[in-house]
């Protein structure tokens, strides 16, 4: 009492798909299904037929049948119930009832099969368990894949850290040999101000014995040598004697990457006592600035696997003297950004009446801070909706002969205007650069990345959207991700304002000036 095959046939009983479930030899199987479309009768309304051995139970599906090899003794009710259960699943796999579409999904049939009919019997199952189960999926495949990426990720944070300190430690170590700095070491000085202030270059923030931490360039530090100069400083070069320069052949180098389209940053030492220009140099006696870091990873296909935003705001303070205040903030009423302030801030304050002052009203905040200064508050925004993402890339690459077309559109929200954009496509290997058809605004191909960039200086309401076409030879779409981009704006997702200082001394309030600034950190289309 148990179900010999199921079968998928066409009219003129040519066997495309075929499931035994008991052993039989298969010149048995192709004669019995050979042999079916003679005993179908023209005229009549049955859905099974018997033989000497077997019985026949089947149903048309448009120009093939779905057939059951049985035998006799079988229950005929439960074999009807098996063989609705597989004509309702037989679509769900091909995307057509013909013999194209039945070869092209056989695999797929013969599993969805083994999982109705075990070993002739049917099992108790659904349409929607019989997927489940052909899909195979792992939930703790899944966990896994996400704890590997998490500390892939982890391990990329680390590795650019360590980069950053390598660099620096190198650019330490050449002024180093230039003198003047030398007895400084790493950049860290315990100032002689008082034992509550801790100056470092390394760091920004409050410090941990006073709660407050003064930024500092140890560029800002010079020493003037006293009494004479040294013989070295005075005497004339002399005509013998090995000298460091750039040699031809190194000039023959750079101009051939430059030639490629590489960008090369001259090695120019700075001189003893001179600093290095950072951040335009401060004029009024107190700056705040808002900026917020955007990371963003997009779908090709639409959507968006992960926005994040990371919103800091900090404070600059010339002289010690303007520095018992308060700031007096607005933030925009978005509910999906948590604020959360530094631990030395009242929070209370912050929350009754959305003040940033210290808890100790009468200790000032720190002054002469190099860098971003003080940060008093931070914030943070994830979404998965896209309407809040600021721009959207939509890439087309299609083949046509022996060339490739990839058109590639932006789309911008208007809640920001972009400035200095770029997209940057990567490409297969070229030997010359791609053909760019049309182009809203500029591009530049990069040969030794091989990528082409698409900069934007300005998106406002006049160019919300743009496209770009350009031509490569034959690649595979999946070449051209991920597509990068990098851009700034002057507005914030927390439109965060400073409103007011409010002096705690008494007196006119200080004069101060605000900055706020959206960059991208990692924006990606994959």
């Amino acid at each position: 009492m148990v179900v010999l095959a199921a079968s998928i046939i066409s009219k003129s009983g040519k066997a495309l798909v075929s499931r035994q479930f008991v052993d039989m030899s298969r010149i048995r199987i192709e004669g019995l299904l050979a042999a079916f479309p003679k005993l179908v009768g023209t005229g009549k309304q049955h859905t099974y037929i018997e033989t000497e051995n077997v019985r026949y139970v089947y149903q048309l599906l448009e120009s093939v049948y779905l057939l059951l090899v049985t035998n006799k003794q079988s229950n005929i009710l439960e074999d009807l119930d098996t063989l609705r259960l597989l004509s309702k699943i037989v679509p769900e796999y091909s995307y057509s009832l013909d013999e194209e579409g039945i070869c092209k999904t056989a695999f797929e049939l013969i599993f969805a099969f083994d999982e109705v009919i075990t070993i002739g019997h049917k099992e108790n199952v659904t349409i929607a368990q019989v997927k489940q189960y052909c899909e195979m999926e792992s939930h703790e495949e899944k966990l896994h894949k996400l704890v590997l990426q998490s500390k892939i990720n982890e391990t990329k944070d680390i590795m650019k850290q360590k980069a950053i300190e390598i660099t620096k430690s190198k650019f330490e170590k050449n002024r180093g040999e230039k003198g003047g700095l030398t007895s400084m070491g790493s950049g860290r000085i315990e100032s002689g101000f008082g034992s509550d202030i801790s100056i470092s270059s390394t760091g920004s923030g409050f410090g941990s014995a006073s709660g407050f931490g003064v930024n500092t360039d140890v560029d800002s530090f010079s020493s003037k040598p006293k009494g004479r100069p040294p013989a070295s400083a005075t005497a004339p070069p002399k005509g013998l004697g090995m000298q460091l320069g750039k040699t031809q052949r190194t000039n023959q180098f750079l101009e051939s990457l430059k030639a490629e389209g590489e960008v090369i940053v001259e090695d120019v030492r700075p001189s003893v006592g001179q600093s290095r220009p950072a951040v335009p140099p401060l004029t009024d006696p107190v700056t705040l600035t808002v900026e917020e870091k955007l990371n963003v990873t997009l779908k090709r296909d639409g959507g968006v696997s992960n926005f994040d935003v990371q919103g800091t705001l900090s404070l600059q303070i010339l002289n010690q003297d303007d520095g018992l205040i308060q700031v007096q903030i607005e933030t925009g009423g978005n509910p999906g950004i948590l604020f959360k302030t530094h631990p030395n801030i009242n929070k209370d304050l912050f929350s009754n009446e959305n003040i940033l002052g210290l808890k100790d009203p009468n200790r000032p905040f720190p002054a002469g801070q190099a860098g971003d200064g003080v940060g008093l508050l931070k914030w943070r925004m994830q979404s998965v909706d896209e309407s809040v993402v600021p721009l959207t890339i939509n890439c087309w690459p299609s083949v046509s002969g022996n060339e490739t077309y990839v058109s590639i559109e932006y789309e911008a929200s208007s809640m920001f205007d972009l400035q200095n954009v770029i997209i940057s496509v990567p490409l297969p290997a070229l030997r010359e650069a791609p053909s760019v058809k049309q182009i809203d605004g500029e591009s530049r191909y990069d040969s030794r990345n091989s990528t082409l960039e698409w900069s934007i200086l300005l998106i406002d309401d006049s160019n919300r959207s743009g496209s770009m076409e350009f031509v490569v030879p034959p690649a595979d779409s999946s070449v051209f991700f991920p597509i990068s981009l990098c851009f700034t704006a002057a507005n914030t997702f927390s439109d965060l304002k400073v409103v007011n200082i409010l002096p705690l001394k008494g007196g006119p309030a200080p004069k101060f000036s605000r900055r706020a600034q959206l960059s991208t950190e990692n924006y990606q289309v994959v």
